[in-house]
């Protein structure tokens, strides 16, 4: 076994470069989903990547979408006789790279420095293609599992249309294990598993005091002003410890990690003298409790303010639901919750934006066990961490109801200061070297159970 392994280890050494190329290619075509203005970048990303499939002998390669969808590509590639099925899946849409100025090297021009390769999509999420390929690779014509590439066009505004297209080729999609490639590691030099994803309720809350604004002077003092009164509103969903006041919604254990309070910080861009909210773990406010924030507001610019009461105020509530949660209860709560508690009679407004379930993963059973032993020797024997993620990725949830029967695995190549949607977006060059290692011995492992 060891000389097995030890031949994996050198022919990915020998893969490495090639993949390298192929992902700074990718990085190159400016896929942003987002900007209707680069859809034809995005039609250019999934015809690449569908080249790069064809140039290793796929069966089949095809370019698909679901009505008003951006492309994905489909690829199949049998493996031994008898072998389970394998899905890879990632996505080649990036996100805006916004502003230039705020990157130290062009921004979809891959630029080596220290220890790694900047630009957008370089980690999020064109390297887990270049970890599909680097893997595939390794074993040439001879897979030890039939494999299934499944690399989606529109992740990052969404996956609006996956559950169509998960329903319209569930045929050519149904797979024993599921590998989703667009999460990341607990730490340089430490593996993980993701093994829970809270889930995501924005809505926009409007408040109106007043039918037109009127002079702060005359009416101050009787009539409430929107600011004000939406500011109460906003005030009520914590209490004093920060802990979200919304009743009724779920929470739960995490795993047992440990987060020091120098990486929290440092992670975080918290101001030093900051105190944190909430109450519990860590891991447990960040992962299987719910948070709720406001991210936006519409109201007057304080520069060129007049004296007048403002007469209706919007703001953004993102919510995070834990694990467990669903998204229906999340909306009716944060609903009845904003309702009870509107002062002074104020009309209210409440629109839901846009939500995604939770997800928790039943990490254990043979797909699972291969993987951790693959992370594990890939990693020089440090085991991966079960760890959760406080944002949020719905079309995981998606995976685990069109395939209930899949071992579902949640992966990737980030780290703690990866900036994936970030400026200077980074991918660990080490990091994903141990990646795709550990990618080619998980198909390895997973072929060799058939052989038990």
């Amino acid at each position: 076994m060891s000389s097995e392994i030890d031949s994996i280890k050198a022919r990915v050494e020998g893969v490495l470069p090639g993949i390298r190329k192929d992902l700074e290619d990718l990085v190159r075509i400016e896929s942003v989903s987002a900007d209707p203005a680069r859809a034809g970048e995005v039609q250019r990303s999934a015809e690449a990547v569908a080249e790069l499939f064809r140039a290793e002998k796929f069966d089949s390669v095809e370019i698909v979408s679901a009505e008003g969808g951006a492309p994905a590509v489909i690829a199949h590639k049998a493996g031994r006789a008898g072998a389970p099925t394998v899905l890879l899946y990632a996505h080649h849409d990036v996100q805006p790279e916004n502003d230039h100025a705020e990157w130290d090297s062009p921004p979809f021009e891959p630029t080596e420095r220290g220890d790694r390769l900047y630009a957008r999509g370089a980690a999020d999420d064109k390297a887990g293609i270049a970890a599909h390929l680097g893997a595939l690779r390794v074993y040439g014509d001879d897979l030890p599992v039939n494999v299934t590439m499944f690399i989606e066009g529109e992740e990052e505004v969404g996956s609006e249309t996956l559950p169509a297209l998960l329903k319209e080729h569930q045929d050519k999609l149904a797979a024993d294990v599921i590998v989703i490639a667009d999460s990341g590691n607990w730490d340089i030099g430490v593996p993980a598993l993701t093994t829970s994803l809270r889930g995501l309720v924005r809505a926009d809350v409007t408040v109106r005091t007043l039918t037109h604004a009127v002079h702060s002077g005359m009416w101050g003092g009787l009539v409430p002003d929107s600011l004000m009164t939406l500011s109460r509103l906003i005030a009520t969903l914590h209490d004093d410890a920060g802990n979200v006041a919304v009743k009724g919604l779920h929470s739960g254990p995490a795993a047992d990690v440990e987060y020091p309070e120098e990486r929290l910080r440092a992670e975080s861009g918290a101001n030093p003298g900051i105190e944190w909210i909430g109450e519990g773990p860590i891991v447990e406010r960040l992962w299987t409790k719910p948070s709720l924030s406001i991210t936006g507001l519409d109201a007057p610019k304080v520069e060129g303010a007049s004296n007048t009461l403002v007469a209706s105020a919007r703001a953004k509530i993102s919510m995070r639901i834990a694990p467990g949660d669903t998204t229906a209860n999340a909306v009716q709560c944060l609903r009845s919750h904003l309702e009870a508690h509107v002062p002074w009679g104020a009309e209210l407004t409440f629109t839901v934006v846009d939500t995604g379930e939770a997800t928790q993963i039943e990490a254990t059973g043979p797909a699972y066990d291969a993987a951790r032993a693959a992370f594990t020797t890939a990693w020089d024997g440090t085991e991966p961490v079960d760890m959760g993620v406080g944002g949020s990725i719905p079309f995981i949830a998606e995976f685990l109801e069109a395939f209930p029967q899949a071992s579902v695995l949640v992966t990737g190549v980030e780290d703690p200061d990866t900036r994936a949607h970030g400026a200077n977006e980074g991918l660990h060059l080490a990091e994903f070297e141990r990646v795709v290692l550990a990618e080619a011995l998980l198909l390895h492992n997973l072929g060799a159970l058939t052989e038990r």
